[in-house]
């Protein structure tokens, strides 16, 4: 009891601590104009949970991000309350919690305006309430049919497991939702046909890190061939293969999988711990360097997720920056506000967009853009350091 309250103290620590940089982080980004869509055009979820915080808490950058701060937190403890008992000792269970909360997709999804985070705490929220009542949620499946058009995945899933376990009510609740959301959301084909197999997997590396991704594809290979696989396993293979299968067809959102993808992770620990602490430790040398170099590859791609406007300072493009579209909005509109400029006509739909949230309105006092104008009356340097990003062009109309 004293060691599992020591781990208790342990991760509520580290929570804060995290919630604490993702609050700092938050303020530092621009607001993208996807995200900005949701606020001011699109009638989503993610658009009145955004529209809510935003007049609670005022028009700037916290406060659109902050309730995917507060569904990351939330994720984090339902995961933590989820494995409680599951690991042989506290600490695997401590250790766990912490690759969870610092995988680079998760800490992502808690920092942007998508849906990501909120499947991850949705598809939690009903696997720890059937934990621990050890019965299915039907409310909670309903509600999701409303929520995001994601849930089609969990339905075909808890279908699938469903079928195998024999449960009869589930499976057909599941397959009525699964069919309703195919009527509601449908199913996108257009584009040419071409294949992101690659960019998938790249992709699925980003989220988790390299070698944690490998060790994921192995887990879920293993369990499925030598042990009986559990509800989150067919959860998480599901939302896998479907996204493998779509690539060769077509580039996937992969928002729709990555949520159901991670909570697989606890699994990925215990099963790695039990490898380990069945050799003895002359035969755990190959063990401690994928360990080794998990470490150093998570902590790259944590740091990168914080801590990234260094980055161009080695770029020759500033636009090839990973994270670009979330930058220098915020730092435009406050020189144009400095130059009593709150008023403006762009080609740039996108920027336009941008500016509103910070108070620029559009008008037509004031022409702005990226290519050099003649005559111009001023001109905005958007620099990092002593790197230009970017010059504005501004002729008054």
């Amino acid at each position: 009891m004293i060691e599992k309250n020591k781990y208790n103290y342990y991760f509520y620590s580290l929570l804060t601590i995290v919630v604490i940089v993702l609050l700092f982080v938050a303020n530092s980004l621009s607001i993208s104009y996807k995200e900005a869509l949701n606020v001011f055009e699109n009638t989503s979820i993610l658009t009145y949970i955004t529209k809510t915080s935003i007049f609670i808490f005022g028009q700037n950058d916290i406060a659109l991000r902050l309730p995917f701060i507060i569904l990351y937190v939330l994720s984090s403890i339902l995961m933590y309350k989820m494995t409680e008992g599951y690991f042989k000792y506290e600490k695997d269970r401590f250790i766990s919690i912490i690759l969870f909360m610092l995988l680079p997709g998760v800490l992502s999804a808690s920092l942007l305006v998508n849906s990501a985070i909120i499947v991850t705490f949705c598809t939690l929220l009903y696997l720890y309430i059937y934990y621990v009542k050890k019965t299915h949620s039907y409310i909670l499946l309903g509600l999701f049919l409303f929520i995001d058009n994601s849930f089609a995945i969990l339905f075909l899933a808890l279908a699938f497991y469903a079928y195998r376990e024999k449960e009869k009510k589930l499976l057909q609740i599941t397959s009525l939702l699964f069919i309703a959301s195919m009527f509601i959301y449908g199913f996108s084909t257009d584009g040419k046909p071409k294949g992101f197999l690659v960019d998938t997997f790249g992709t699925y590396a980003s989220i988790f890190s390299p070698l944690l991704f490998i060790y994921f594809f192995y887990t879920i290979y293993r369990v499925g061939t030598k042990e009986k696989p559990s509800l989150v396993w067919y959860i998480s293979t599901t939302a896998l293969l479907l996204s493998l299968l779509f690539s060769f067809r077509q580039r996937i959102y992969i928002e729709d999988f990555a949520p159901y993808v991670v909570i697989f992770l606890p699994y990925m620990i215990k099963g790695f711990f039990h490898s380990y602490r069945v050799r003895l430790k002359e035969f755990r040398k190959n063990y401690n360097i994928v360990v080794f170099l998990v470490v150093i590859m998570l902590a790259l791609n944590v740091l990168l997720t914080i801590v990234n406007k260094p980055l161009y300072t080695y770029l020759a493009n500033p636009k090839k920056h990973f994270v670009y579209k979330y930058h220098f909005a915020k730092e435009i509109a406050n020189e144009l506000k400095f130059k009593n400029i709150n008023n403006i006509f762009s080609e740039d739909d996108e920027l336009i967009l941008r500016l509103k949230f910070y108070g620029i309105e559009k008008g037509n006092e004031y022409y702005i853009s990226e290519d050099k104008i003649n005559e111009f009356d001023e001109l905005i340097d958007i620099k990092y350091k002593h790197i230009k990003i970017l010059n504005l062009y501004i002729k008054k109309i």
